[in-house]
């Protein structure tokens, strides 16, 4: 066979997963089709330094351009809520550079301008048709992407609510000391239906503006535009230069994992439903561990790498459904709501928040209870048939 485990696609989480499974002894193949990594750019550029310390991934300064003090939920009649956690804006083009070169380091073997076809079984045997030609292993990770149809074509229905992913159009802007802000600044309400519009500073006259809205097609651009003129009009700018290209993608923030397993495969990152950098570089680690185990063991059953499955449900199962529970309940509310809840914590200091995902929804549950028990009232937004 051509290797031990054959990764499909060189995202954040299929570059970790290769370089884990390297890492503990296996020969790994991973098969891009882009022609370099980074090139065409993905939209998701920025992250928190907590994500990046659940996937145990020390942040380079090669690839940052700007470090933040975190960012400010702004609610549709302007009222903000700082969330102060470290935060970065990322070249994301180095950034994925940089990963390839350390996935290169640890051992795999990368092939890049290969886009993969199809994937079978026969006899413990799996087969990659490819535009180069076929390359077996008895093990498979497809990591290329929401967009991915290869789940399908092995009978996988990967995502649970695929319909949710918030799908994402972003451009650079220029304008003088549109990048000197220290934070980032997320939108919410009807100007980006079920997620948010942003504003991402990345130092001195250069910022992106993104909007990723949920519900409304793959084609943002409307919404797009509408942000645009929406953001000239808050900062008071007549002298913006939108620069492209544009790029555009895919969140599947709260679609949540289902089928992500079968004989001899496993799916991971934004192709099973697995949103955020540091988060689906951490799935990853814990698939590429998975990987390696059942390549000792010689057992590439789906009994054998449930294990995968088990390990990220005890990190992140709990944290999505609570985070889906969360934006569908801000997709259904309309903006006077959304203002409603959000003046609840406006203005005030959230560090007490402490614990898991689970603990800090009971605490802000709690805080609404003592400063507004109403505002709890629009979260009956959820019972919406819509």
């Amino acid at each position: 066979m051509d290797a031990d485990v054959i990764v499909i696609g060189g995202s954040p989480a299929g570059l970790a997963t290769a370089r884990k499974a390297s890492s503990l002894g296996c020969r790994v193949l991973l098969l891009d089709k882009k022609e370099s990594p980074g090139n065409p750019p993905h939209p998701a550029n920025t992250f928190f330094k907590g994500m990046f310390d659940r996937a145990e991934e020390v942040v380079d300064k090669s690839y940052v351009l700007r470090e933040l003090r975190g960012a400010k939920i702004v609610a549709p009649s302007g009222g903000t809520v700082d969330i102060i956690s470290p935060a970065y804006f990322i070249d994301r083009s180095a950034f994925d550079r940089f990963y390839a070169q350390k996935t290169l380091d640890a051992g795999v073997e990368i092939l890049s301008g290969v886009e993969a076809y199809n994937i079978i079984r026969k006899d413990g045997e799996m087969s990659v048709s490819t535009s180069e030609g076929v390359y077996s292993s008895p093990l498979v990770v497809v990591s290329n992407g929401i967009k991915s149809n290869l789940a399908a074509l092995c009978g996988l229905s990967p995502i649970r609510y695929p319909q949710d992913i918030a799908w994402a159009k972003e451009a650079v802007i220029e304008a003088d000391g549109i990048g000197e802000p220290d934070m980032f600044e997320y939108y919410l309400g009807s100007i980006a239906p079920g997620w948010k519009s942003t504003y991402s500073p990345c130092g001195g006259n250069r910022a992106t503006l993104g909007t990723y809205v949920r519900r409304h097609g793959s084609d943002v651009s409307a919404f797009f535009d509408k942000w645009v003129e929406k953001f000239k009009q808050l900062k008071g700018i007549s002298d913006m230069e939108i620069l492209e290209p544009f790029s555009t993608g895919g969140d599947p923030i709260i679609t949540i994992p289902k089928d992500i397993l079968a004989d001899g495969l496993m799916l991971v990152g934004g192709t099973a439903g697995q949103s955020g950098i540091g988060y689906s570089m951490h799935a990853g680690n814990i698939c590429g561990r998975v990987a390696a185990d059942a390549v000792k063991k010689g057992d590439f059953s789906v009994s054998r790498l449930s294990d995968y499955r088990k390990a990220w449900n005890k990190a992140y199962r709990v944290e999505h459904w609570l985070g889906r529970i969360g934006l569908e309940a801000l997709r259904k509310m309309d903006d006077r709501e959304i203002d409603r809840v959000m003046q609840v914590f406006e203005g005030k200091d959230m560090s007490f928040l402490r614990g898991t995902p689970f603990h800090k929804s009971i605490q802000i549950s709690m805080y609404m209870l003592r400063h507004d028990p109403l505002a709890l009232l629009n979260f009956k937004a959820l019972l919406r048939n819509r």
